[in-house]
């Protein structure tokens, strides 16, 4: 449980400026931002709620001395209480977040581990499960775990897991960090393949395998 504290809004980077917890703290900074955000969390933009994610964020924050600056693109679900939130932003303004950043943290799905892996981040990855609807199939626990076993993400499914993969990422940020990746169509076909055996396999519903395929089709 989190302590019954009130929310603080932490400093960022090596400044002592503030980030308010609103949509109004756009500059004309590169990134959009006054201050780079150490953490960048990214809930997507889908309708289902995802709190479980912000609610482990919360609860690593809390835990941590001196915890880092955070920011977490939260979409539909709850605003964080323990770092900066956003309901959503321009893609290419948190991809240069993303680039950034020390370490980075999406949920499950293709386009958001695409994205970090883009300017060379292995995110921690957390799918969202539709048995405690989050999102209405299972795709993003078989992509996930197709991107994990290539070293293209680190997937966890406990707030146990992330807070262990977050302490993990801080004592070693160069181990999160590679060659930004831009797949070739040959690569991404491989995966996509591999992620859609695993749905077949499993039995889920076609819209699963759709929602890959479109994912893939629009990006390569």
């Amino acid at each position: 449980m989190l302590p019954a504290l009130r929310p603080v809004l932490r400093a960022v980077g090596r400044t002592n400026a503030v980030l308010p917890r609103c949509d109004q703290y756009r500059t004309n900074t590169m990134s959009g931002f006054l201050t780079q955000p150490q953490v960048v969390v990214s809930l997507g933009t889908d309708h289902h709620r995802f709190d479980r994610l912000v609610d482990w964020i919360d609860e690593w924050l809390a835990s941590t001395p001196s915890a880092p600056s955070c920011l977490v693109q939260h979409g539909a679900s709850r605003a964080p209480r323990y770092a900066e939130g956003i309901t959503r932003m321009p893609r290419q303004e948190l991809l240069e977040l993303y680039r950034r950043a020390t370490v980075v943290v999406v949920q499950g799905g293709p386009g958001s581990i695409l994205d970090a892996r883009e300017v060379g981040h292995i995110p921690i990855a957390v799918p969202r499960r539709p048995e405690l609807h989050e999102v209405v199939d299972r795709h993003q626990l078989a992509f996930s775990d197709t991107m994990a076993r290539y070293g293209n993400a680190r997937v966890v499914d406990t707030c146990e897991a992330l807070s262990e993969a977050m302490d993990s990422a801080f004592r070693q940020p160069e181990s999160m960090r590679t060659a930004p990746r831009l797949s070739g169509a040959k690569t991404a076909a491989m995966k996509l393949d591999e992620a859609i055996c695993q749905l077949e396999l499993s039995g889920h519903k076609p819209v699963a395998l759709r929602r890959i395929k479109q994912m893939a089709i629009r990006r390569h």
